[in-house]
């Protein structure tokens, strides 16, 4: 079986339908799995879950996604994240808002559990070092975990001597998953934090046992246009240019 690992589409139809046409000329997948935050920052939220919907797959809850429907404080985002959080609250439809408010916090699928922040707290954590990833570990009893949140394509790989090793997320290479315990973020789809502008994504391939890391050039432009049109903030905008 072949899956698609996406995480943070964030509103970003432009994003999505690049990876998902990507996807298709590798030869196309048997189901996603979504990370959490399909919605927030971006301009077309309902769209970009009418799409993710039109295909099989599974999808957990990220703090913009709870956000949008109310389920979390938002106090806690910056100015920019909480503006477009209301705007996005506004704007979904009755099918999108309770599509939301239907995603799991954790799901479990074969050997992988997936999650938006960590394992540890699904919602919030920011896996970026190695001391709260050898911590996180602990929190999932599969060989391997996937989160998003951070927007960065990076694993963590458990030693079984208590040490946790950070890379980043090998590209166009198989990552073997034999013998391994990891942790494994895809990146961004469409709010890449990692300096590369282009979308992010993974694909599993249950057979060769091995996870392949992508990038994919988008219109970037169209999103930035569609942005100012609904007013969201310029800087929302802006750091796609960057992919920061």
């Amino acid at each position: 079986m072949r899956c698609l690992v996406i995480a943070d589409i964030h509103s970003n139809l432009a994003a999505l339908e690049a990876v998902l046409d990507d996807v298709e000329r590798r030869g196309g997948v048997e189901e996603i799995w979504c990370l959490g935050d399909v919605v927030g920052y971006g301009p077309d939220p309902n769209e970009c879950i009418r799409l993710l919907r039109q295909y099989k797959h599974i999808c957990v809850a990220g703090n913009h996604d709870w956000g949008a429907i109310g389920r979390i404080d938002i106090s806690d985002f910056n100015p920019d994240a909480a503006s477009a959080c209301r705007w996005t609250s506004r704007e979904l439809g009755p099918g999108e808002t309770q599509y939301l408010e239907g995603l799991p916090l954790t799901i479990c699928r074969e050997d992988f559990t997936l999650v938006h922040g960590s394992p540890r707290e699904p919602i919030w954590e920011y896996l970026l070092s190695t001391s709260s990833a050898r911590i996180n570990f602990a929190y999932f009893k599969t060989n391997f975990c996937l989160v998003g949140h951070s927007h960065i394509p990076l694993m963590f790989e458990s030693t079984g001597e208590g040490q946790c090793l950070l890379s980043g997320l090998p590209l166009n290479t198989p990552l073997n998953l034999e013998g391994r315990r990891l942790i494994i973020n895809p990146g961004g789809v469409g709010q890449p934090r990692d300096g590369d502008p282009r979308a992010s994504y993974a694909i599993y391939d249950s057979d060769e046992g091995a996870i392949y890391h992508y990038r994919i050039p988008y219109d970037i432009a169209v999103t930035q246009q569609r942005m100012a049109k609904r007013g969201l903030p310029l800087s929302l905008a802006e750091r796609l240019s960057f992919g920061w």
